[in-house]
């Protein structure tokens, strides 16, 4: 009924402006065109704005623009999935006041087929979705772009489908999206260690060296060795160790890769503080805001979270370009480093600001800047995107982080889980969902460490440790081990409830059960034909069962259980 309802809508051009819009099937192709003799300056385009029909009792999935949110719940009452919503924390503009997801909505009425609305391309405007308890409204961000006299604009493709099988539909926007944005690959899914969840900002290279040397004795498949954020002296310098580091970057870097491990290290490079040499030597090499001065990522959204507020590159500049380019050519070609964590990536697509070349969009920023460090990195390395623009990243990263930072806590454990687990579908499709690290060290109950081994497991994307190794007792590095090599499968699960899992891997098929309360539960798996039933962490002989298999979980815990 939604389906028909969007087909059979009435177009509404800005004023001035025709719009045309072609349906080939799913898919619909929009064109604006200015048929006056006046340039027209176009703040966005509705391609659809209608009354949806649907209870408003719809459960719905929607992403967010950038990483750190994403919307559920359902039509009348949606609820941020994330602590950091994009009209809140980003202060990014929601139209009508309608509350709006980014790229692509799932909406689950009950006794019909789910529905997926998505953009299948991001090229130069950031397709919208907003949405109440009676109305749908689907628009492009044109950001104020003029539309010259006789000129027209080849708009972002839109799909709209449905269908009872919900991985069924997340494929069909996968492989349409990869007409546009063909997936960057990279085998095998890396795996590694991180610097952050041990040492922080105030990480040494004495620490990544006793790292080092455990990982070269104990587990030398964690391939990647990351220094993260806190070796660099300010924000925006990268070539530069900052004291605190207490030795040479490039030295460790040259360590890791002597070891036969790959060095990998963080870079923000997006941003800088005002005290940062790059700052300082090339302010106009920055967004601006209306009187031409650097914009201040705080005077339209947040700041950053250290050392703000940070000041955005304008990847429009040639010179930023060419800047971009070169910083990622000497750390992979002089320093070595064939991994990349890029974070606060979200800033080179930030709205409200003034760019160099005036025709381009803040995702055409963004995607310049991106192209132009992975023409420095080379072929040779693999990008993982780090509280980025989801949709403006498809086709420019390996990986791409899918919750907020992990910390050693069961609400931690639960919501960034939760965060995982909504974006499974993307893992393998459009890049290598990065789940964030293992934590394995701690106060937590067994039960708790389980949960959370095994929803990382589930999640089949990147696995980096990210506790001090030399602190890692036997037990923990026998249950880190069994989570090597990472499956690049990510559970299928039959809803957003998250319970059962299944993974279906060469030669076997596991199962991920979660309980995400605190009463006990039971969950069941149902078998094909009989299967002989082991634990994955415990390795408990489970025996031979048919047809299905009950498992009795307790509160907060989680099992993995193999079939053969």
């Amino acid at each position: 009924m939604l389906l028909e309802r969007l087909k059979a809508s009435t177009a509404h051009a800005p004023t001035g402006l025709t719009l045309t819009r072609a349906w080939h099937g799913s898919f619909c192709r929009a064109t604006l065109c200015n048929p006056t003799a006046a340039a027209i300056t176009v703040p966005e385009v509705v391609l659809f704005d209608i009354a949806h029909g649907l209870p408003g009792s719809t459960p719905l999935y929607a992403e967010a623009f950038q990483m750190l949110s994403q919307l559920a719940g359902t039509l009348e009452m949606p609820t941020d999935v994330g602590l950091y919503p994009d009209r809140a924390h980003y202060k990014i503009p929601e139209p009508d006041g309608l509350r709006t997801g980014y790229g692509m909505l799932t909406l689950a009425p009950e006794y019909q087929e789910r529905v997926l609305l998505g953009f299948t391309s991001c090229q130069r405007f950031i397709g919208r979705l907003s949405f109440d308890a009676t109305r749908l409204r689907l628009s492009l961000d044109t950001e104020n772009k003029t539309l010259a006299p006789g000129e027209h604009w080849e708009l972002e493709e839109f799909l709209a489908i449905s269908g009872t099988d919900r991985e069924a539909l997340f494929d069909k926007l996968t492989r349409s999206i990869a007409k546009h944005h063909p997936q960057l690959t990279h085998t095998p899914v890396p795996t590694g260690w991180c610097s952050w969840y041990c040492f922080g900002p105030e990480v040494t290279d004495k620490n990544i060296y006793d790292n080092l040397e455990w990982a070269a004795k104990n587990l030398p498949s964690l391939r990647y060795i990351q220094i993260d954020d806190g070796y660099q002296p300010h924000m925006g310098d990268w070539l530069n160790t900052g004291e605190a580091f207490g030795g040479s970057v490039q030295t460790v870097l040259k360590a890791i890769a002597q070891k036969g491990f790959e060095p990998a290290l963080w870079v923000a490079p997006f941003i800088a503080e005002e005290r940062s040499q790059l700052f300082s030597e090339h302010s106009d090499w920055f967004i601006k805001d209306e009187t031409g001065a650097p914009l201040p990522s705080n005077k339209i959204g947040f700041g950053g979270w250290r050392r703000g507020p940070w000041y955005c590159l304008d990847g429009t500049n040639p010179a930023v370009q060419k800047h971009l380019e070169a910083l990622f050519r000497t750390l992979n070609r002089d320093w070595g480093v064939t991994y990349f964590k890029l974070d606060a990536n979200y800033w080179g697509a930030i709205h409200g600001g003034h760019h160099f070349d005036k025709n381009a969009t803040r995702i055409e920023a963004y995607r310049r800047g991106m192209e132009a460090i992975l023409r420095g990195a080379g072929k040779n390395s693999i990008i993982l995107g780090c509280n980025h623009p989801i949709w403006p990243s498809l086709g420019l990263i390996h990986g791409s982080r899918s919750s907020n930072d992990i910390d050693r806590s069961w609400d931690s454990f639960t919501k960034t889980g939760r965060e995982n687990l909504y974006r499974g579908w993307q893992n393998g499709r459009f890049w290598w969902n990065d789940p964030d690290c293992i934590l394995l060290t701690g106060s937590q109950p067994e039960n708790e460490f389980v949960f959370h081994a095994t929803l990382l497991y589930a999640t089949g994307g990147m696995l980096l440790s990210g506790d001090d190794l030399t602190q890692l007792s036997p037990e923990r590095l026998a249950m880190l081990k069994k989570m090597l090599p990472a499956t690049g499968v990510c559970a299928r699960f039959a809803d957003e409830n998250f319970t059962v899992g299944e993974l279906k891997l060469r030669g076997k098929t596991r199962w991920a059960l979660f309980n995400w309360s605190d009463a006990p539960v039971s969950h069941t798996i149902t078998l094909a034909k009989p299967a002989h039933l082991t634990d994955v962490w415990s390795d408990e002989d489970l025996g031979m069962h048919g047809g299905s298999y009950t498992v009795e979980l307790p509160g907060r815990s989680a099992r993995l259980i193999e079939a053969r």
